[in-house]
């Protein structure tokens, strides 16, 4: 029993032996990202190649004064139509749904309502009338002239042809605005239907109405918004109104839906504060084509007004640690190992990609620092 238990004992001790002669053939072969000796990171030249770091020194570079606000896509009235009817009415077909687009001069509802043949039938009388009263009032015409008749009889049917007329014209264009041929009603071609047609192209936006309700012409039967032209609508407070001119750049991003940065500039400044002491300021995109932006979508803003140069860095070169900013300085390169040091620095604003360093004259004109891989060495 002993002799199997050493067995056992001398097998085991075999084993680990051989585990960490393996653990150490493994490590021997792998080479460290980087290595801390006397206070500098030490980065080889292989690695520096193999994590293409790169260096850089500090740049001149403009930095804009950037004012945030908010907004919305909008577009412009002529764009966003509300539909309704000129008379009042019951909803005999609607065929389209929130969502659906249409071309200007597609059939959107028909409406239905017993006045329309009344205001027909009055046009029809009318119009037969006319032709009697014309040849009467002409009739008297040349009779005051010869003194064969009255000026009163004259004046009388003078006054019936020219109310009759107005009469005509009046309800022609009542009919027309039901978009009801008064030519085809002057046939005996009656109809109890009123089409309402899209006055623009673009997308049912609101639906208001369904099939068989009543409308007034108070009532906003549906809503049609083109979004072929959109701009942006951003709301600028009082203390920084002075400052935004026409055409400077505008970043701005939809926080809800993506965050890609997009570009606008400024087109038109308002003129008057609201009561909550803002002004409209009106966007125009710079790409409009390649992005589906949808009325109403809320967005972030970044105006960029006067600005002025400084000396930065890649963003990419400072590392938040702590929630203080870190760079890494090359203090020297012998053979092929870099030697850099951790120094803490004051940030200031960043803007395309490039951040404001504080307090530069603590480094040398010719300072290099790592600008790329740095996140990878300070995070381990």
């Amino acid at each position: 029993m002993k002799r199997n238990l050493y067995k056992v004992v001398a097998l085991g001790l075999v084993f680990s032996l051989w585990s960490c002669s393996e653990k150490n053939s493994q490590s021997t072969n792998m080479e460290p990202a980087s290595s801390i000796l006397d206070g500098y990171i030490q980065v080889t030249q292989a690695q520096f190649d193999q994590g293409k770091m790169t260096l850089q020194g500090l740049e001149e570079k403009p930095f804009p004064t950037i004012i945030n606000v908010n907004g919305m896509i909008d577009v412009p009235p002529e764009n966003r139509v509300v539909v309704s009817a000129t008379r009042g009415g019951y909803i005999k077909t609607t065929p389209l749904l929130i969502g659906d687009k249409v071309s200007k001069g597609q059939v959107l509802v028909t409406i239905e309502n017993p006045e329309f043949v009344t205001l027909q039938q009055q046009y029809m009388e009318v119009n037969e009338q006319l032709s009697y009263l014309k040849t009467e009032y002409e009739r008297q015409k040349t009779m005051v002239a010869e003194n064969i008749t009255s000026q009163k009889s004259y004046l009388r049917a003078e006054s019936a042809y020219k109310t009759a007329v107005a009469t005509h014209i009046g309800l022609a264009k009542q009919i027309s605005m039901l978009h009801i041929s008064p030519a085809r009603v002057a046939k005996g071609d009656i109809t109890s239907v009123a089409t309402i047609y899209a006055p623009i192209s673009g997308s049912v936006t609101k639906m208001n109405v369904t099939k068989g309700s009543y409308v007034s012409p108070a009532t906003a039967i549906l809503e049609i918004t083109d979004n072929d032209h959109i701009h942006l609508e951003l709301s600028v407070f009082e203390k920084d109104i002075m400052k935004i001119k026409k055409g400077q750049k505008i970043d701005f991003k939809i926080p809800e839906a993506s965050t890609e940065i997009y570009k606008a500039a400024v087109h038109l400044v308002g003129t008057a504060l609201e009561d909550n002491r803002t002004t409209k300021v009106h966007g125009h995109l710079e790409d409009e084509s390649d992005n589906n932006f949808l009325t109403g979508m809320f967005v972030d803003a970044a105006i960029a007004t006067d600005s002025s140069f400084a000396k930065a860095l890649p963003s990419e070169a400072i590392i938040i640690i702590d929630e203080l900013p870190y760079v890494l300085v090359l203090e020297q390169k012998q053979d092929d190992t870099y030697y850099f040091n951790q120094q803490e620095v004051k940030v200031q604003a960043n803007y395309g990609g490039f951040t404001v360093i504080e307090s530069t004259d603590a480094f040398k004109p010719n300072t290099q620092f790592l600008t790329k891989g740095a996140f990878s060495l300070l995070g381990e």
